[in-house]
């Protein structure tokens, strides 16, 4: 028996539903009744989707996207770190010291030859120096990094398939 409040798998999503997710991914600024013109089907009836779909979790949030260039961000940087030892109290307070650096937008724990990936933005290789030598190499339990910086964005998306 499915238990209302429980969150919908994946699987309990209907083709309207992944029509809906689809738009909403790509224009989260539609208006509900262009939406509702989108996937064929009442304002009403899509406006109750659309809460059902943020209810049960399959809808995080919703933000613009900006450009780096133009806000001083342009030079996009990776950013391997291992870390001096893996045992969850490192773990916990390098986790806690990325958290609230602006510059690091993702963090990343890997399984491989590494422990975390972090990908980065700054203004240029001047800054990103400043920015490794200031802030990567005085998180805690840093013992090694490498950096490799992106000479062309090939791709830049977010967007799930649905």
């Amino acid at each position: 028996m499915n238990d209302p409040e429980s969150p919908r798998s994946e699987r309990e999503l209907d083709k309207i539903d992944r029509r809906i997710l689809r738009v909403l991914q790509a224009h989260g600024r539609i208006s509900n009744l262009k939406l509702a013109e989108e996937v064929h089907l009442s304002p009403t009836a899509v406006l109750e989707r659309v809460k059902r779909l943020h209810r049960d979790g399959f809808v995080l949030g919703y933000e613009a996207r900006l450009n780096p260039a133009k806000l001083g961000a342009g030079l996009l940087v990776f950013v391997e770190i291992l870390l001096d030892r893996t045992v969850h109290d490192v773990m916990d307070i390098f986790k806690a010291a990325v958290q609230v650096r602006p510059e690091i937008l993702e963090a990343h724990l890997v399984a491989g030859g590494f422990d975390y990936l972090l990908k980065t933005r700054v203004a240029d290789m001047a800054a990103y120096r400043e920015f490794i030598g200031s802030v990567i190499w005085t998180l805690p339990g840093v013992r090694e990094t490498r950096t490799y910086v992106v000479m062309e964005e090939v791709k830049n998306s977010s967007l799930l398939p649905v």
